[in-house]
Formats: structure tokens, sequence, C-alpha cells
């Protein structure tokens, strides 16, 4: 599947199927993560892959009990270490780690969509709740959780808003 047909294939996934995830197809994915780009190449990525039964429960806790997260075979925990990024560029440092995550983060979806698997990318969670269940050192935020496996339901594609009515040439 090429990239174009990977980002209009890519949908929030919130039921999933049982099957494992193969270890070779869960490499790719992140691997696709690690290559996203961040700010001055500090790479302040860092994956915590859950498949601990007990850990899915405590993160779908943090996450306000979507029970998806525990269905899920697989959840990957998208982290930054804050002091990689924010040692070089101080407080403007708070905004790249973020960006830089952002960019692993739809890495991530689009290389497992592109692999027939189906994820969601989950913002909505307590942060130091979903720290405490994976034992993040301090300096380490978990950013997003993003649950894979076969998808058990195909989601419509949602409406997006006209090209015309977002693109602005030029000037605003």
């Amino acid at each position: 599947m090429d990239t174009l047909e990977a980002i209009r294939r890519r949908r929030s996934v919130r039921s999933f199927r049982p099957d494992p995830v193969p270890e070779r197809d869960l490499r790719k994915i992140l691997e696709a993560a690690s290559w996203a780009p961040s700010a001055g190449n500090c790479q302040p990525l860092e994956l915590v892959v859950v498949r601990d039964p007990r850990v899915k429960e405590e993160l779908k806790e943090a996450a306000f009990g979507q029970p998806f997260l525990e269905e899920a075979p697989v959840l990957v925990v998208v982290c930054a270490d804050v002091e990689r990024t924010t040692s070089r560029y101080g407080s403007r440092g708070e905004l790249f780690y973020v960006q830089d995550t952002a960019a692993a983060t739809q890495n991530l979806l689009l290389a497992a969509t592109s692999l027939g698997y189906g994820t969601c990318w989950v913002g909505a969670f307590v942060e130091e709740e979903g720290s405490r269940a994976l034992r993040l050192p301090r300096g380490v935020r978990p950013l997003a959780i993003v649950p894979i496996g076969r998808s058990a339901e195909s989601p419509e594609a949602p409406p997006r808003r006209p090209l015309e009515e977002m693109v602005h040439w030029d000037r605003y």
C-alpha cells in the first residue's frame, strides 16, 4: 500500500480481534515511528510496548475506562524524554518534543494501516496515572496510547472540510 492510500484508509478503530501482532510486523511499525523527524535530531522518542493484561488494565483506567485498550493485542505508548529536547532548545523545546512525538505517532499509525492493522490515537488519559502504570522515569512523559490489532469493525471515513475552507494562498 502506498503512503497516500494509507493516509486515506487510516481510521480510529475501537474494536479489535484477539489475533496477535507478529513480532516482524510490530518491529516494522516501531521502526516507522523511529524514522519521524525531530527538532535538531534530538530524538526524544521513547516507545513502551504493552502486552501484559495487568498493565493494559491500568492504562485503560488511566484513560477514563476506554475498554478497547484492554481488547487490543498490543498497546504502544508514545513518550518523550523531555530533557533530550529542552536541554538544547529551552522552553521552546517543550513544543518541539510534542511535535516530534506527534510525527512519530502518525508514522506508527500509517505503518500499521499499511500492514492491515487498526489503530486509534488516544490522548485522553491522566498522564500521572499512565506514568505510574508504566513506571516511567522522571522526565519521560507519556503523550499518546496507540492500540494495535486486527480491526473488528470497519469505520466509515469521517467527513473532511474542503480544501477551499482551510487553504490560504500567500496570506491568510
